[in-house]
């Protein structure tokens, strides 16, 4: 792992997490950790957060929000996406899953090294989309793989988590999912759902009909393409997950109260989930592990962190409500920029 140098966002700083090969045959990759602020404090209580598809950190807000919690905070951008993506590289393109548990892994154990001495650190995870299914499969393994990284973590927060396909039931069928496997070994980087001109994108960044600012080349407002490798390690975490999983750790897990048409009319998809089927997120949420708490956010979109300021403060409010009973958060700070005040 490289050492800490400044980030791309002001004020915040970040390491490249080298990888080695790629199983897909893309060069060397990386993942990249960021930090808010300098890494020169003793860290007790962390946020690691992870994105979802098409998808990298810039979410300041959440970031200053955790911080006011008293919580240093970390993101990762995986392997081949936003900071980490190299030249020639497939964004977001990965076959498994569980090749991201390195990358976990090395990201948990530098927040591990920042804690106090005598003080074990104490991580409370983040993910949103596909990253909420990707840290749900990762933690059930690292509870059953490596105990001691494991009690590290002592939350876990799923923002709008990726736990089935949406769409006609037919596209969940057994055989849909033979003929995606089947595809995925002739054909892994084919295109399965091309980038579109529209949609939910356009609800978020301020050059279009939202408020927030990101790049563009790593958050594209139409979305990368999805390929069959990818969907096909989609589905296998899907297959896994509808199983039942023991994420070891109070959950979190925050969503809209309905689902809206993806379209060419932002204004449509302003106040619903225009990515998930909201209704598939509550039949699974409760396989991720023992003790989870669902929550419906009225009005809210896919990120409920990016939703309209009134959703969004409902959201913040929900969450800090879970800090304090189930981790026992320090609530002695409030955020504004989060839309509280």
């Amino acid at each position: 792992m490289t050492g800490w140098v400044p980030d791309v966002l002001p004020g915040y700083w970040q390491r490249t997490i080298p990888l080695g090969p790629d199983p897909a045959g893309e060069g060397d990759i990386a993942a990249t950790l960021v930090r808010r602020g300098e890494p020169a404090g003793a860290d007790h209580r962390a946020v690691l957060a992870v994105h979802g598809y098409t998808d990298y950190f810039f979410h300041t807000e959440l970031a200053d929000h955790f911080a006011d919690r008293g919580f240093a905070f970390y993101a990762l951008d995986l392997q081949k996406c936003g900071r980490s993506r190299r030249e020639g590289q497939t964004p977001h393109f990965i076959t498994d899953l569980a090749h991201y548990d390195a990358e976990l892994g090395h990201a948990v154990a530098a927040i591990r090294r920042q804690a106090p001495a005598g003080r074990p650190a104490e991580i409370l995870v983040y993910g949103h989309s596909s990253g909420g299914l990707i840290v749900s499969l990762w933690l059930d393994r690292l509870r059953r793989r490596d105990p001691a990284a494991h009690a590290a973590v002592r939350g876990l927060v799923l923002n709008s988590p990726f736990l089935d396909l949406h769409g006609p039931a037919v596209l969940r069928h057994a055989l849909a999912s033979a003929l995606i496997a089947g595809l995925s070994r002739v054909r892994s980087k084919g295109v399965v759902r091309a980038p579109t001109e529209g949609g939910y994108g356009t609800t978020l960044h301020r050059d279009y009909h939202g408020e927030f600012d990101y790049d563009l080349e790593w958050k594209p407002v139409g979305g990368f393409p999805i390929t069959f490798g990818w969907l096909h390690a989609i589905r296998r975490g899907h297959t896994r997950l509808h199983r039942g999983l023991e994420v070891g750790v109070p959950t979190l897990i925050l969503r809209s109260d309905h689902s809206v048409a993806e379209s060419d009319d932002p204004a449509s998809m302003h106040r619903g989930d225009a990515v998930l089927d909201v209704t598939q997120i509550a039949r699974w949420a409760g396989r991720i592990g023992k003790r989870s708490t669902v929550v419906p956010v009225a009005d809210a979109k896919h990120d409920v962190f990016l939703s309209l300021p009134e959703p969004r403060r409902m959201a913040y409010r929900h969450l800090d409500m879970w800090l304090d009973e189930y981790l026992g958060s320090d609530n002695s700070q409030a955020s504004t920029s989060s839309g509280k005040g």
